[in-house]
C-alpha cells in the first residue's frame, strides 16, 4: 500500500511513495548504528557546521519549502514559511548553543573530585506527527545530531514530501549518510525499531493512544522515551482583562494551524461579569473568518489536514450537541470541496459529555462562564490533559499567582500557549513527559556520567 500526498483543500492526490520493508527497515538501523559509531567522535564544531547549512539551506528555498507543507496537509502559505523559518531558528539554536549546553559540571562537594559528563547514547527513533511537519522533526532531529546520536524518523503518513525533503536537506548539509534517515514504514513496525537493540531511545508527539502505545513498547525494552501529546489548554479570562485583546488572541489561539495544534486554545473558560461582552465580540471575529485556499494570502481559515480530521471533527461536535450543547456558531462542514470545518463555538458543556475531556482537533471553542477566579481555576485543572494553558489580567502579579495555581507544563500570561527555541516545551498528566526545546531538550537522550577521580 503505497503513502499518500493528498491536498486537503482539494482532496486530489498529488504524489505516492512506496514504503520500505521489514529487510530495509533493518538494513537503515545497521546503517544509523554505523553512522553512530563515527558520529559520536566528531567535534562539536563539525556539528555545528552541518546544523548552520541546514539552516541555511531551509532559507535559501524557503517558499518552496513551505508549498511543500501547505500541499501536504493544508496549512495556511503564510504559517507555513513562518514554520521553515523557525525551523532554521531551531536549527541555529542549537548549532550555537550545544557544547555550552553538555560542557562539564564541576561538583563542589567535600572529599569528592568529581564532575557530570554528558555523552551521546545512540540510535534514536522519532515518531513524528503532521501537523507542524517540519518544526516537530527539527526540534527532535537538531539537539540529539548535536549531542552527537544518529536520529531516523518514522513521519506521519500523511506527509510524505515533507518527510522526503526533510531527508534530503539534512543529506546536502553534510551530515553523513546514516545520520538522519527518514523511514517511509507503517506504524505496526514501529515496535521492530524501538525493539532492536542498537535502538536506544524514542520520542513521539502525537496522540494519546499512539503514545500510550510507544510508551509500552519502549518500557518493556528498558528504553528511553519523551512524549508530547494531545492537549486541551484552558484559556482564562479574569473580570480584569483587557477584553479586546483577549478577543483578539482567542481567536488567534484557537484557529492558529486551523486549530489542529495540541497547544491551541481549546476551553475558554470566562468569568460571569465579562462573559457577555466576551462572547459577543469572540462569535463576530470568528464569524468573520474567511475559508478558502491555504495558498491564497487572504484566507484565515484553511482546511483541516484530511477528509478523515474533517469527519472526526464533525462527529465530536455532533455528539456534543446530541448530549446538549448550544451551537452559538457554526457546529457544521461549508457546502464546498476540501476538508474544511466551520469556525465553531459551543456553550453549555458539562463534565457529563463525551467531548468535556476529549481534545477537538479543528476551529472549535468550548466556552465555559463560572463566577469568579477560584472556579475558573478549578475547571482549567479539571482535565486528563496538561500541556499549556494561559489567563488574561491586566495585572501580570495577579496572572502569576493564578499561572502558578493552573496544572499544566506551561502558562502564559496575556497570550495563548506558543512555543519558543529557547524556551522548555513539554506537559504533565496525559500530555506527556520530557521536554522539548531550550537547553533541557538536549539533555533528554544523553548519557549524565559522574567522572570521579578521587580524593
Amino acid at each position: 500500500m503505497t503513502i499518500a500526498s493528498i491536498n486537503p483543500s482539494t482532496n486530489e492526490t498529488i504524489r505516492e511513495f512506496e514504503p520500505i520493508h521489514k529487510d530495509d527497515i533493518l538494513a537503515a538501523v545497521s546503517k544509523a548504528h554505523e553512522a553512530y559509531q563515527e558520529w559520536k567522535k566528531t567535534s562539536f564544531d563539525t556539528r555545528k557546521q552541518c546544523l548552520l547549512k541546514f539552516a541555511e539551506l531551509l532559507r535559501s528555498d524557503a517558499d518552496e519549502y513551505a508549498r511543500t507543507i501547505t500541499l501536504d496537509m493544508g496549512k495556511r502559505i503564510s504559517e507555513s514559511q513562518y514554520e521553515i523559518e523557525y525551523c532554521a531558528n531551531i536549527a541555529e539554536f542549537y548549532a550555537n548553543g550545544a557544547e555550552q549546553f553538555l560542557a562539564d559540571e564541576s561538583f563542589n562537594v567535600d572529599g569528592a573530585n568529581a564532575y557530570l559528563h554528558y555523552e551521546p547514547i545512540g540510535v534514536l527513533l522519532g515518531v513524528m506527527p503532521w501537523n507542524f511537519p517540519f518544526y516537530q522533526v527539527v526540534r527532535f532531529a537538531a539537539p540529539n545530531i548535536m549531542a552527537g546520536n544518529t536520529v531516523m524518523v518514522k513521519h506521519a503518513s500523511n506527509v510524505p514530501q515533507c518527510a522526503d525533503t526533510i531527508e534530503e536537506l539534512f543529506n546536502d548539509c553534510g551530515l553523513p549518510r546514516g545520520v538522519y534517515t527518514n523511514l517511509f514504514v507503517p506504524s505496526e513496525f514501529v515496535e521492530t525499531i524501538v525493539s532492536d537493540k542498537r535502538v536506544q531511545g524514542v520520542s513521539l508527539t502525537g496522540s494519546e493512544p499512539a503514545g500510550a502505545a510507544v510508551a509500552a513498547i519502549a518500557g518493556k525494552n528498558l528504553k528511553r522515551s519523551v512524549l508530547e501529546l494531545g492537549g486541551n489548554d484552558p484559556f482564562i479570562v479574569l473580570e480584569d482583562a483587557d477584553l479586546d485583546h483577549a478577543i483578539e488572541q482567542a481567536v488567534k489561539g484557537r484557529t492558529v494551524n486551523a486549530g489542529q495544534s495540541c497547544v491551541a486554545s481549546k476551553r475558554f473558560i470566562v468569568v460571569e461579569s465579562v462573559a457577555k461582552k466576551f462572547m459577543k465580540g469572540f462569535k463576530a471575529q470568528m464569524a468573520a473568518l474567511k475559508i478558502g485556499d491555504p495558498m491564497d494570502e487572504e484566507t484565515t481559515l484553511a482546511p483541516l489536514s484530511s477528509e478523515e480530521a474533517a469527519q472526526t471533527v464533525q462527529k465530536q461536535v455532533k455528539s456534543a450537541i446530541d448530549a446538549g450543547a448550544t451551537v452559538i456558531l457554526g457546529g457544521d462542514r461549508p457546502d464546498c470541496d476540501g476538508a474544511y470545518f466551520n469556525p465553531t463555538i459551543l456553550t453549555d458543556v458539562t463534565s457529563d459529555m463525551p467531548t468535556f475531556d476529549q481534545e477537538i482537533f479543528g476551529p472549535v471553542a468550548t466556552v465555559y462562564v463560572v463566577k469568579d477566579e477560584e472556579e475558573a481555576i478549578a475547571l482549567a485543572n479539571n482535565s486528563s490533559y496538561g500541556l499549556g494553558g494561559s489567563v488574561f489580567t491586566k495585572d501580570r502579579e495577579h496572572g502569576r499567582r493564578v499561572a502558578e495555581q493552573v496544572e499544566t507544563g506551561m502558562m502564559f500570561v496575556n497570550q495563548p500557549t506558543k512555543s519558543q527555541a529557547e524556551l522548555p516545551f513539554g506537559g504533565i498528566k496525559n500530555s506527556g513527559y520530557g521536554r522539548e526545546l531550550s537547553h533541557l531538550g538536549i539533555l533528554e537522550f544523553v548519557n549524565k556520567k559522574l567522572i570521579h577521580l578521587g580524593q
